[in-house]
Parts: structure tokens; sequence; C-alpha cells
């Protein structure tokens, strides 16, 4: 039951900070574009 109520937190807290809905969607693009080029970096393609 502990995951429902963190659920519950943290979809009060962003209830009440609608800003950092946005925010939190940004840092995970961010994320998972970071993630993308990490690994196209470590494919050794180059010379």
């Amino acid at each position: 039951m502990d995951s429902e109520n963190a659920k519950r937190s943290a979809a009060a807290y962003l209830k009440e900070h609608p800003r950092m809905s946005g925010v939190l969607f940004t840092v995970l693009l961010l994320l998972t574009q970071a993630g993308s080029v990490a690994a196209n970096g470590a494919s050794g393609a180059g010379p």
C-alpha cells in the first residue's frame, strides 16, 4: 500500500504546483534524449 500513498502524494503535489508537471516532463524528455545520444556514441562506429 506504500506505492499507492506515494502515487497519491505525487499527484497531490503536482495538483498544488501545476508548473512542476511541465518541469518534470521537460526533465524526463531531456533524460530520454541524453540516453539516446549516449547509446549512439557508445556504438564505436568511428575511426
